[in-house]
């Protein structure tokens, strides 16, 4: 199971956790609420800066991979012309 997931999976518990205790919760229904629409707030705040988090894991991921790529091509292509230089000059 990849990390993403797990730490989806435990923010989701934690908050059906959350609300199944406010809903059994000896209070009003209108602290219940209350209770509910801070809890939904603050898990919301939370998911936004994983998620911004995620997304910058994932542009800083991409650009290491753009430049190995772009470095391995550059690579091959000095292998290729060498490879050419080497079988031509033999003959």
């Amino acid at each position: 199971m990849s990390k993403g997931k797990f730490a989806l999976g435990a923010l989701v518990g934690a908050g059906l956790g959350a609300v199944a205790g406010l809903l059994f919760a000896p209070k009003s229904g209108k602290e219940t609420r209350e209770d509910i629409k801070a809890k939904a707030t603050d898990l919301k705040v939370k998911a936004d800066k994983k998620m911004e988090e995620a997304k910058k894991n994932v542009d800083k991921t991409a650009k290491d991979v753009s430049l190995k790529a772009e470095d391995l091509k550059v690579r091959g292509e000095k292998a290729v012309e060498g490879a050419k230089r080497g079988f031509f000059d033999k003959k």
